[in-house]
């Protein structure tokens, strides 16, 4: 009829498809949570039972997420070196857990040194940003990480490993209910616009207060002991997302991978950890009356 607007045709279809409606979370929620436990369960049995098979675990994560890192990076137009990555995080935690700090810094500049070698021989074009992405990647990815594996090296070492994990999953958690419920003023926008100073101060106070009892109840330490080791936590936890954030958005990448379903890449479940474990490592060495100091080879 004349004066009556006709659906156009992108419209009609629009309305006649049926609405399918999106996660809140923006991911498959049953398929992460069943990744989540593949990865929860046999972490949990190492902490408590069998160390070595946690560090197995890291081992095939350090490698999986130094492996995709070097893959989204070369979308960039660089080749990297892939196999001395790959071989370095296999040997960082071993190295670690075998060896000390000691070990574990000569399997980082052993990595670093095979990479250079590696692209001179294969002559990689763009030798000089490659070898320095590839550093970063071993440095980034690997070696701090493998500090989890020294914590276990301290008395009563699986307790404070898993102590440190549940701070980390206090931070996310706590910081995502409160930014929920009152978050208004985003803490870095540009990089990671979900992120407020609202949700930073429930991670804080949450994490705080976990740290805490965990001194008190756990390890029969101070209180401060907890409060400062979780502090730090949330601290380099929320810097290590704003890092990977960042890294992200300079690849145009929304995850490092699709590897771990409902969940992304292994540096999307990584990210907080990183600066966390060697921070946390450092400040129970320095804090602890327990700590029996840095373990040597």
């Amino acid at each position: 009829m004349i004066g009556q607007k006709r659906p156009r045709p992108a419209e009609s279809a629009e309305a006649a498809a049926p609405r399918t409606r999106t996660p809140r979370a923006g991911r498959d929620l049953p398929a992460a949570i069943l990744t989540g436990a593949a990865l929860l369960i046999p972490a949990v049995l190492g902490i408590v039972f069998m160390p070595l098979l946690l560090i197995l675990l890291a081992v095939v994560l350090l490698a999986m997420g130094a492996w995709e890192v070097a893959v989204a990076l070369e979308t960039q137009g660089l080749r990297l070196p892939k196999i001395p990555l790959f071989l370095g995080a296999l040997t960082m935690p071993l190295a670690a857990f075998f060896g000390g700090v000691e070990a574990l810094t000569l399997a980082l500049m052993v990595t670093c040194a095979a990479i250079a070698v590696i692209a001179a021989i294969y002559r990689i074009h763009d030798a000089g940003r490659s070898i320095m992405a590839s550093m970063f990647v071993a440095c980034w990815v690997p070696f701090l990480i493998s500090f989890a594996v020294l914590l276990i090296d301290q008395p009563m070492g699986q307790w404070r490993l898993a102590v440190v994990v549940l701070l980390v999953v206090a931070n996310d958690t706590f910081g995502y209910l409160v930014g929920v419920l009152f978050g208004k003023h985003p803490m870095a926008p540009t990089i990671s616009p979900k992120k407020s100073w609202e949700g930073f101060a429930g991670s804080m106070l949450g994490s705080v207060a976990v740290g805490v009892l965990a001194s008190v109840l756990i390890f029969d330490e101070p209180p401060h002991i907890g409060a400062v080791l979780a502090a730090a936590v949330v601290v380099v936890s929320t810097a290590g997302d704003f890092s990977e954030s960042m890294v992200k958005r300079e690849l145009g990448l929304k995850d490092m991978s699709h590897v771990l379903p409902g969940h992304g890449g292994v540096m999307d479940r990584l990210d907080s950890l990183v600066f966390a474990m060697p921070t946390a490592f450092f400040v129970i060495v320095a804090l602890s009356p327990q700590s029996t100091g840095i373990p040597l080879g």
